[in-house]
């Protein structure tokens, strides 16, 4: 049985706010975008240019991304590995990035590559496509919001671990606890109106690019110039060291690339429905974030390694070779006085991740793809933003974290699925863009932002397509051998079986209430296969069920 409609819109007539829209608002062109796509204007728009791009970059994390993930390219492929599989990354990625942009430019919505997804195949794979495709997207944004906010709760208590001289013991109580709530807190910073949320981003990049490039000069200026490493340490064979127990000397190289595979490029796409000149300046702070975290990020990696001192010493005791190495060379307390600019921004990430998720939870209700009823694509009339989507993001991401209670392998496996769900959500899109590109079902309109129809776009779209699925092999590769119950990669299979079970689950009852991304525009008379519209119309049922949810 098909599920009721969801309350989609507040306005009891959405022809009525067509005709208000174009004609009162400076946010016409957006809304009317949006308007063609299909979806009635829900949000306020607030976010400025420049706290879109701040938005954009503190998704990307910058500094703490490179804080949270040091560890890995350092103790398995060595410095060298640091160094160059960082701007290798950086270079893919940016081809990754730009591919994106070029999507969201074409589909502005809160829905992002999902509800794109399902507008660049065929009329008959629509409803499989957007369904897996949103599934893969709403996982493993709420997995990567909860692994990154499990990571600050673990840099905070490095801290305190070098605070205390490394005399004292972090459990898995304190932890988990830091972790749910600072993740509560994060649900309650969401809940303030698109207003303050963008005047709260808006200072998120100064932050950001700030503390970074502050850490990169002092440590310059505190390290004498006889303990710095020497090129070939940073950039050569020296650096080269292999410590992962039984890898040959190439796949050690390439474990580098987990520091470096930035996730939820998307997400200024899931606020785009809040942002002003959506079609442009979405993918421009997508282009520009990507362009900006891979330079002045490989800048920091290469300071890190030159001034890191003896290998054989890190991480430390705090187990963060990125704080230890501030330590030795800034002493204590401006290493922990910097680091808190560190965990500033991982706190940032954290903020505008569960923003993004909401906004995608919100968007995959709307379409009738959850099993609520349309509970969660609700837009509070209070302070004009999903309320209930945010509070389940919130309260569904502290679940993986309980699991460390009973076992770390447990939840660093759940943890492990982020970044495969989210690439793989990414190129889906853009192939079935480029596989469907004549057929006749298949109209994209490309946005303000667009690489063109030759060989640049599409030797980007290819690139980023061919290089996503060899880190998918990277990222389910076990880094340690002899593989164990402790060093195996579930990665691979975790990501396999969510996709095996949303397809059963699709087939088994989700296909009865979902249809693809459907327009909840009530002045659509026309019936869904003559409407000119990307989204399917609602039948006139539906549009009573609308009527019946108006406050």
């Amino acid at each position: 049985m098909s599920a009721p409609a969801p309350p989609l819109a507040e306005k009891k007539d959405a022809q009525a706010d067509t005709r208000s829209i174009g004609s009162n608002s400076d946010d016409s062109g957006d809304d009317n975008k949006l308007l063609e796509i299909g979806y009635v204007p829900s949000f306020k728009r607030e976010f400025s240019n420049i706290a879109t791009i701040s938005f954009a970059f503190s998704i990307m994390g910058l500094c703490s991304s490179v804080a949270t993930t040091f560890n890995s390219p350092l103790l398995l492929g060595g410095p060298a590995s640091v160094t160059w599989c960082w701007i290798l990354g950086a270079t893919m990625c940016f081809t990754l990035g730009a591919s994106i942009a070029e999507i969201v430019s074409a589909f502005p919505t809160c829905g992002g590559l999902y509800t794109a997804s399902a507008q660049l195949v065929p009329k008959r794979h629509r409803p499989i496509v957007g369904w897996v495709v949103g599934w893969l997207n709403i996982l493993g944004q709420i997995l990567g919001l909860s692994s990154t906010e499990f990571g600050l709760a673990n840099m905070i208590w490095a801290a305190v671990v070098v605070g205390k001289d490394g005399n004292y013991t972090v459990t898995s109580g304190h932890t988990v606890g830091l972790f749910a709530g600072l993740l509560v807190l994060h649900g309650i910073l969401n809940c303030l109106a698109t207003r303050q949320l963008a005047r709260l981003t808006t200072g998120f990049v100064f932050v950001n690019i700030g503390a970074t490039l502050i850490i990169i000069i002092v440590l310059l200026a505190t390290t004498p110039r006889n303990e710095m490493h020497s090129a070939a340490y940073v950039f050569g064979s020296e650096g080269f060291v292999n410590q992962t127990g039984g890898w040959n000397n190439g796949i050690a190289f390439l474990f580098g690339l987990l520091s470096v595979q930035w996730t939820d490029y998307d997400a200024t796409a899931h606020i785009s429905e809040e942002v002003k000149r959506a079609a442009v300046a979405a993918p421009s702070a997508i282009f520009i974030a990507v362009i900006g975290t891979g330079l002045i990020g490989w800048l920091l990696n290469i300071v890190l390694v030159l001034c890191s001192g003896p290998l054989e010493n890190l991480p430390g005791a705090s187990g963060s070779a990125f704080l230890d190495i501030m330590t030795l060379r800034m002493g204590k307390p401006g290493a922990l006085f910097l680091w808190a600019f560190v965990c500033m921004t991982a706190f940032f990430v954290c903020q505008t991740a569960l923003q993004a998720a909401s906004r995608t939870v919100y968007a995959f209700s709307r379409d009738k793809g959850l099993p609520d009823r349309g509970f969660f694509g609700h837009v509070s009339s209070w302070t004009q933003t999903p309320l209930r989507a945010i509070w389940f993001v919130t309260l569904i991401g502290i679940l993986p974290g309980l699991l460390d209670l009973a076992s770390t392998i447990a939840v660093n496996a759940i943890f492990a699925m982020t970044a495969m769900a989210l690439d793989l959500s990414y190129i889906i899109p853009i192939f079935c863009r480029r596989w469907y590109r004549n057929h006749p079902e298949v109209q994209f309109v490309p946005g303000p932002f667009y690489m063109g129809d030759g060989w640049l776009g599409w030797a980007a779209n290819v690139n980023c397509i061919l290089w996503t699925l060899f880190v998918c092999v990277i990222f389910a590769l076990p880094t340690y051998l002899p593989v164990t119950g402790e060093t195996m990669n579930y990665a691979a299979p975790i990501t396999g079986g969510v996709i095996l079970l949303s397809l059963v689950w699709y087939v088994v009852g989700g296909h009865r209430h979902y249809k693809g991304p459907q327009s909840n525009r009530t002045d659509l008379d026309k019936p869904a296969a003559a409407v000119d519209d990307a989204l399917v119309a609602p039948t006139d049922g539906e549009k009573a069920q609308v009527q019946a949810h108006v406050v």
